[in-house]
């Protein structure tokens, strides 16, 4: 746990606005924020400090949340699935093809007026966070994550 970090509230109240600011996030984060070396964010249970872990040794802790950097937030599939139901600003629903395309990690040809990072949903499920740029989405899916094209119906 050397390079992680936990979060003051001032902090937490910061992040916490720029979700609100970028997606109109209003729901509360009952989570203690960690962040490390490389301003990735990661989030544990609040119970988690209860414990006495002074004699394990720790190499991961907690759900990747996303990645801050000076201005924003890029979330993770994971941040997306649980900002996405009560996120009111910048969710941009996707068709068929669009949601397919996205899977497989390709950048999506839209033209999104807001420019910045969205949360992008197809039906009922949020396949997680790009960021619009000039006329495109840039797409941020791992690779060990992205789906084959022979595996899409």
């Amino acid at each position: 746990m050397d390079n992680l970090r936990v979060l003051k509230s001032k902090e937490v109240k910061n992040i916490i606005e720029r979700l609100k600011e970028r997606f109109g996030y209003e729901a509360k984060l009952e989570y203690i924020f960690l962040i490390n070396n490389q301003n990735r964010l990661y989030i544990i249970n609040r119970d988690f400090s209860k414990l006495d872990v002074s004699s394990l040794r720790v190499n991961a802790l907690g759900l990747y949340f996303g990645e801050l950097t000076d201005k924003d937030i890029r979330l993770t599939i994971e941040a997306s699935q649980m900002l996405g139901p009560y996120s009111t600003k910048n969710v941009l629903e996707l068709d068929d093809r669009q949601s397919k395309d996205w899977l497989k990690g390709f950048d999506l040809d839209i033209n999104y007026e807001d420019k910045g990072y969205v949360i992008l949903k197809h039906k009922n499920d949020f396949l997680g966070c790009g960021k619009a740029v000039s006329d495109k989405i840039l797409n941020f899916v791992p690779k060990n994550r992205r789906i084959k094209a022979e595996s899409i119906l």
